[in-house]
């Protein structure tokens, strides 16, 4: 006998569980002594063998992610500080929980074990920076204040576009709605738990514990002025130095100069990414890797009740001889059958294993696939759909005929035959049960003057008991039958039944027929027409494979005119929730181009940072296929999660970058600077969070849940590759964009070195009129490694201070000039014998003004202005030589005048 014992909808299973477990001792005595109790299923171990793994787990994580942060920042002090964050997000957590009304599950806990490598990244962020003002030589508080203001609004926008993402999940509806709802709750509430943290207590911690360093402490004593910008360049002298930065630089520079071909490189990655998708495993859902499934044997309509129990008996002592097993529990027929004629059963036999809990439960299936069964038989294992899930793929075909849909269940049931990974194909109409069919002869009845509703009472009641009435027995109610001396147990005996007449006792067959017929257990019908259904097991955790076999074979399946066949069941369950948590994606991402639009104020820099979004997926499909593992609901959770991590370092850098531009630094200079401060903190969250994510990805304790395992997987491969593209081409995106103007300044002034070069190699060749400074072509030669303001001051303003230019000379302090070579005395008013000499002026020419009206150069060395025509450049020379004559005018009118 099997008692089951169903929680209430809102009952706790493991209290429940213990409760029954608690009263077994005591029914155990009041029961015969040879009375054996065993527990066929229960779900409060797994359950909570499932949480205590994932407490392991999470622990585990915990240290790997402190351990982490203490090899960056080599301080235990700062350390300590960022764990902390770590408690206290999950401390405010749990009180958001029971805010909401939600228990400590599988799902809860599964995301606590999540966000633990994801709390600490704000925090990484915050203590990271004050390490590095402190470093400056920054007064303690000083350092803590512009810290916490250069990177509050980065975190902050970085930590609502993660929480954001999780917004579409509402949207969901379904078993994936329901599951995943509680999931990302309790991740929004420790991410905004943990930035609260990282903007409040760890500042304050900061300032309580950590110090200048001593040496820089004595430094600043002995010489305070202008100290804290000299310490600022010697520390970022010293970090470029670094192991970390001498590596990264370089590749920066490299991938700066050659975007294009950085781009090129990155699509192709891309696209050899989404060329591996059909390679990927897809499921639903997983069962949860429970330690029990059930085996069935279905076997003939005509066996009868003993020969489906002896069978039964047969399969039991098979099963358990097979190591790993501890208990079985066989079920034949079922309440159904009291209907079914004297003995025939369509049930079949149900039989329920429950292995140790270190086996493994897939390989004991396929020992038990491959046991012997009678002819005619066949035997299938299942363990139950995922959460209430199906766990069959269905074919659900409708007819207006009842003998069109049998032919057309016949054909879809022929033709899956030749489906591989299928371990039983099953239809609604096979469970058609034997039982006996009695027809009444209304005219013979009605002879003897009965009716047809008066044979089938009198017949009902000899076959089963009539109810009387209930009494009350110790102020309980029970029901009262009555039933005849002896039941008949054979159809002969049935056709003999006494019916009274008025004109005496006459044999049921005498006024009816008595046959044995298959009768369908159930009638279904949808808009009008008869349905039923072809089920199919299907074997491994490729879902969607099979799925695709089982609708391409469908296809070729010519049905009967009038019947339809669709795919339902596990393959409907996963494409649906597919579609919803595709458009919660796309929403998704959505959502954080809103976020960052007001983050930067901008909408060309938030799509810059959205473009890099596909390029996650390589880590997290890569690590998918080597790992093995199925791409299934718990993997797009972690998908969705990824749109949100994969933007925050983005916007940790872009932010940064643009305070730089704001200070007054250029583009180059800003976007080098950033990506070089930037490096160790964004660096620092994605480790911690990958090893904090890897004792769950491994599966070390075996038993963590059906959902953190997939989903860490999926995040850490995007975190790996996530993490290369926010420091490679998120500024190679950047530097195309926004760095424009600036890349054709350094064209320009690349050009004009060049040619001066060119022109200073030639001997013999004097330019005449305004020549450009020597110390612009080195300025122009070093723009790449030096701030581009200098490079464009060089080509704008060019230094004009060696230049000699004809300006009329000052009417004080005027030189005493040679008209002639020959010192004769001239004529003022002989205008002829006037001569114009430079060379032999005893004194220098007057200093010329800092902004003269034009300058005259050489034109092959003249500056054009890559954004003139040829037409505006001719007008420009015209103008330019009509100045130069104005000013020799006006020089001789000057020098006559002086005269």
């Amino acid at each position: 006998m099997a008692i089951s014992i169903t929680k209430a909808p809102d009952g706790n299973s493991v209290a429940v569980s213990q409760g029954v477990q608690d009263l077994i001792p005591e029914l155990k005595t009041a029961l015969a002594q040879d009375v054996t109790v065993v527990t066929i299923f229960d779900q409060a171990p797994f359950i909570q063998e499932s949480i205590k793994d994932l407490t392991v787990e999470g622990l585990l994580g915990l240290g790997a992610a402190i351990l982490i942060i203490l090899i960056f920042l080599l301080s235990v002090k700062s350390t300590l500080i960022t764990a902390i964050s770590i408690p206290t997000s999950l401390l405010i957590t749990f009180i958001g929980l029971q805010l909401a009304d939600y228990s400590l599950n599988l799902l809860t806990l599964g995301a606590l074990t999540i966000a633990i490598g994801r709390v600490v990244d704000d925090s990484i962020v915050v203590i990271e920076n004050i390490n590095r003002h402190l470093s400056y030589g920054e007064e303690r508080r000083q350092a803590v204040l512009t810290a916490v203001k250069e990177v509050a609004g980065a975190i902050t926008a970085s930590t609502i576009t993660t929480v954001a993402v999780f917004l579409p999940i509402a949207l969901v509806s379904g078993l994936v709605g329901e599951l995943f709802r509680p999931f990302a709750f309790t991740v929004s509430i420790a991410l905004l738990a943990s930035l609260l943290v990282s903007l409040t207590i760890v500042p304050v911690l900061a300032y309580w514990f950590l110090r200048m360093p001593k040496r820089l402490a004595k430094a600043k004593a002995l010489d305070p002025v202008g100290f804290e910008a000299n310490q600022r360049e010697v520390e970022e002298a010293r970090e470029k130095k670094g192991l970390l930065q001498r590596g990264y630089i370089p590749i920066l520079n490299g991938t700066k100069n050659h975007p294009w071909l950085t781009l090129v490189a990155s699509m192709l990655i891309l696209g050899y990414t989404f060329s591996l998708v059909p390679l990927l495993k897809t499921n639903f859902i997983d069962g949860g890797g429970s330690n029990q499934f059930t085996a069935t044997l279905s076997m003939p309509t005509n066996t009868t009740l003993d020969e489906q129990d002896a069978a039964a008996g047969d399969l039991e002592r098979e099963i358990l001889a097979i190591e790993g097993v501890e208990v079985v529990q066989s079920t034949v027929g079922s309440s159904a059958d009291v209907r079914v004629a004297r003995g025939a059963s369509a049930s079949g036999v149900q039989i329920t294993v429950s292995s140790d809990e270190k086996a493994d439960v897939e390989l004991i299936k396929e020992d038990v696939l491959g046991l012997s069964v009678p002819a005619g038989s066949e035997i299938t294992v299942s363990s139950g759909g995922g959460f209430g899930s199906s766990e069959t793929i269905d074919v659900q075909v409708l007819a207006s005929d009842p003998e069109l849909l049998q032919e057309a269940v016949n054909a879809i049931a022929t033709g899956m035959e030749s489906v591989g990974n299928v371990s039983s194909i099953t239809t609604t109409l096979d469970a058609d049960q034997r039982v006996l069919e009695v027809i009444v002869d209304r005219e013979k009845a009605a002879g003897y003057m009965l009716a047809e509703t008066t044979v089938t009472g009198i017949v009902a009641s000899q076959l089963r008991p009539t109810p009387l009435g209930t009494v009350n027995i110790e102020g309980k109610d029970a029901d009262v039958y009555v039933t005849g001396t002896k039941a008949p147990e054979s159809i002969a005996e049935i056709k003999a039944l006494s019916i009274p007449t008025m004109q005496g006792i006459i044999r049921l067959d005498s006024i009816a027929s008595v046959t044995e017929v298959l009768k369908p257990t159930s009638i279904t019908s949808e808009r009008g027409n008869r349905t039923a259904t072809v089920s199919m097991t299907p074997i491994g955790d490729d879902l969607g494979a099979i799925s695709a076999e089982i609708t391409d074979t469908l296809a070729t399946i010519e049905l009967p005119a009038g019947t339809e066949a669709s795919i339902g069941g596990a393959a409907a369950d996963q494409a649906e929730s597919f579609q919803q948590l595709g458009v919660a994606l796309i929403a998704a991402v959505a959502i954080v181009y809103i976020v960052m639009v007001a983050t930067f104020g901008s909408l060309i820099q938030p799509l810059l940072l959205l473009i890099s979004i596909p390029f996650a997926a390589t880590g997290a499909l890569g690590l998918l296929l080597i790992s093995d593992t199925a791409l299934g609901v718990p993997a797009l959770i972690g998908m969705l999660l990824l749109i949100g991590i994969v933007v925050t370092n983005a916007i940790v850098l872009i932010d940064l970058v643009n305070q730089y531009r704001k200070s007054g630094l250029s583009v180059q200079d800003s976007l080098i600077s950033g990506a070089r401060q930037r490096l160790r903190p964004i660096l620092m969250t994605a480790f911690a969070t990958i090893f904090a994510l890897t004792p769950m990805a491994l599966g070390v304790t075996g038993n963590s849940g059906f959902i953190s395992k997939p989903l860490a997987i999926v995040v850490i491969g995007g975190l790996i590759s996530s993490t290369l593209l926010t420091l490679i081409l998120v500024p190679v995106l950047y530097w195309l964009v926004e760095g424009r103007k600036e890349r054709k300044a350094i064209r320009v002034a690349k050009r004009l070195s060049k040619k001066q070069a060119k022109a200073d190699k030639k001997p013999g060749k004097q330019a005449t009129g305004v020549v450009v400074a020597d110390q612009s072509a080195p300025e122009a030669a070093a723009v790449v490694a030096e701030p581009i303001a200098t490079t464009t001051q060089a080509v704008i303003e060019p230094d004009i201070s060696d230049e000699q230019v004809f300006q009329p000379a000052a009417l004080v302090n005027t030189p005493e000039l040679a008209w002639s070579e020959e010192p004769t005395d001239l004529q003022i008013d002989d205008e002829s014998s006037m001569q114009w000499s430079e060379e032999a002026a005893p004194e220098s020419p007057a200093p010329a003004p800092t902004q003269p009206a034009a300058m005259e150069l050489p034109a092959s060395e003249t500056p054009a202005d890559a954004t003139l025509t040829k037409a505006e450049q001719r007008a420009a020379n015209k103008a330019a030589k009509a100045e130069r004559k104005a000013q020799i005018k006006a020089a001789k009118n000057s020098r006559h005048s002086n005269d």
